[in-house]
């Protein structure tokens, strides 16, 4: 019985012209799919004329199923593992699934493609030779805080993912917390839409300037003395 393996997957995060060849050629090879959302998944599915089984890992998925997969790729399956868009296991559920394979002796692989995350710090135009990835941080403001005045004396630029709808609350506890810093919203990276307004902390843009859907990265620039004194700082 060949051994079967785990092989994580980046793919497009808007535009699909971003796919490399050789993520066609780990999708096209896979006996099946585990994945975010099926109905995404399937898009890109139909885009390279592929049909593919498909099973679902999201946070709704439980140890026991996460444990059949594992069991699926013990006995000789080779399985990709997808998220919505982006690098799988990053601010993903999938990690669970690719760390119960590592404890299992499975091998692990990874095709690199797009990232939201590196982008946004491309597209920001800020100084980020260090950086803090942070997610998606907690809803309440006490919490956002909570989690931002750490580095607000801090150096690494910083990089959250969040909601069109709660921009303007990240956006005014995180001037409170890290004092007056340069930002950029970077909404709808590589889709047509494609947007990134540069803005100083605490200020909030309005709708007309941000328009308040689509997905969005936040890059917060680090602490530097000279540009913060420059700021008022």
């Amino acid at each position: 019985m060949s051994e079967g393996r785990l092989t994580l997957v980046a793919t497009p995060i808007g535009n699909l012209a971003d796919m490399s060849p050789r993520v066609a050629e780990a999708l096209g090879a896979a006996d099946f799919w585990v994945v975010e959302d099926t109905r995404i998944s399937g898009k890109l599915a139909s885009h390279l004329g592929l049909k593919k089984p498909m099973r679902v890992m999201n946070d709704h998925t439980s140890p026991t199923q996460a444990e059949r997969y594992v069991d699926e790729i013990r006995k000789g399956a080779n399985v990709v593992l997808l998220t919505d868009g982006g690098a799988p296991g990053v601010s993903d559920p999938g990690a669970i699934l690719a760390d119960l394979c590592h404890e299992a002796g499975i091998e692990v692989d990874g095709v690199p493609g797009p990232s939201a995350v590196i982008t946004a710090i491309m597209l920001s135009g800020f100084f980020a030779q260090r950086f803090a990835f942070l997610g998606f941080l907690g809803r309440k403001p006490g919490d956002i805080r909570k989690e931002l005045s750490s580095y607000r004396e801090s150096p690494y630029t910083l990089v959250l993912f969040e909601s069109p709808h709660r921009i303007a609350t990240l956006l005014e506890v995180a001037g409170e917390a890290l004092g007056a810093r340069r930002y950029a919203i970077c909404r709808e990276l590589t889709k047509a839409h494609q947007q990134v307004y540069r803005g100083i902390l605490p200020e909030v843009p309005d709708e007309s300037a941000v328009p308040r859907k689509g997905e969005i990265t936040l890059v917060v620039e680090g602490r530097r003395k000279r540009r913060d004194e420059d700021l008022g700082e």
